[in-house]
C-alpha cells in the first residue's frame, strides 16, 4: 500500500532532522513543518471520513511501554494520544507499562508515528541531561520526562487547532469523531476510573520542558503493539 504523499514528507523532515550536519535552528523548523502537516494529514482524513465513515473507523490497539521509566514513558503516549484525538487508558502492570489506545484509524497511525519517534528524542534528551548532586537520578529524570510531556502537549494542542481553524466544517466532523471513540472506550470500559496528578519531587522539569519545546515532531519507524 502507498504511503500517504503528506506521512511521506513528514518522514523525510525526520531524517533532515537527524541528520548531524543539522543546526538547532534547522531541526526546529523542520519539526514545525512536521507538526503542521501531521495535523493537516489528520484534518483530511477526517474530513474525507466525514462524507464516508468506513473510511477510517474506530479501532483500538494496546501498545506496551518498556522500562526504565515505563510509566512516565506512558504518560507521553497518554499525550500524544490526547492531543490527536484519541484516548488512552492506562492498565496496571509491574515493570511494563501497558495503554490501551481507542481511536480512528488514521489518528492511531499519527500517534504511532510520533510516539516511536519522541521517545528516542528523549532518550537522546535524558542521556544529555546532567542531574543536579543534590537530586535523586531517578526522581530528576522523572521530572525531566513530565517537563518534555507537557511541552509535547502544547505543541501538538497548538498545531491541531490551527488545523482546525483552517479548514471550514472540520471541528462539527471532529465532534461526531470524538463521540465514537469515547463510546468505543466506555463499553470497553464501562467503570474506568480517573486517574488524579502524580507528585514529582526532581527538579528536572524545566530542562525537560526545554528539550520538549525543541523536538522533532515529524515521526518515525514502527511502534511495538501487544
Amino acid at each position: 500500500m502507498t504511503e500517504d504523499p503528506l506521512l511521506s514528507r513528514v518522514r523525510k523532515l525526520l531524517a533532515k532532522a537527524e541528520d548531524p550536519a543539522c543546526t538547532p535552528p534547522e531541526a526546529e523548523a523542520f519539526m514545525a513543518k512536521a507538526a503542521e502537516l501531521i495535523a493537516k494529514y489528520g484534518i483530511d482524513r477526517a474530513l474525507l471520513a466525514g462524507a464516508d465513515p468506513a473510511l477510517d473507523p474506530v479501532g483500538d490497539r494496546v501498545v506496551a511501554v518498556e522500562p526504565p521509566y515505563s510509566r512516565d514513558k506512558a504518560a507521553l503516549l497518554g499525550a500524544v494520544a490526547l492531543a490527536l484525538r484519541c484516548k488512552a487508558v492506562h492498565l496496571e502492570r509491574r515493570g511494563t507499562a501497558r495503554v490501551h489506545l481507542f481511536g480512528h484509524g488514521a489518528d492511531l497511525e499519527r500517534v504511532e508515528l510520533l510516539f516511536t519517534s519522541l521517545l528516542v528524542q528523549a532518550a537522546h534528551g535524558l542521556a544529555a541531561a546532567e542531574v543536579p548532586g543534590h537530586d535523586h537520578p531517578a526522581a530528576f529524570r522523572r521530572s525531566w520526562l513530565a517537563g518534555f510531556t507537557e511541552a509535547i502537549r502544547a505543541r501538538l494542542t497548538a498545531a491541531e487547532q490551527a488545523a482546525v481553524a483552517s479548514a471550514p466544517g472540520a471541528e462539527l466532523v471532529l465532534v461526531d469523531r470524538t463521540e465514537l471513540v469515547e463510546r468505543r472506550r466506555d463499553e470497553t470500559y464501562p467503570r474506568l476510573a480517573r486517574p488524579g496528578p502524580r507528585r514529582l519531587s526532581g527538579t528536572g522539569r524545566r530542562q525537560g520542558y526545554a528539550a520538549g519545546r525543541s523536538a522533532d515532531l515529524a515521526g518515525a519507524r514502527g511502534l511495538r503493539n501487544s
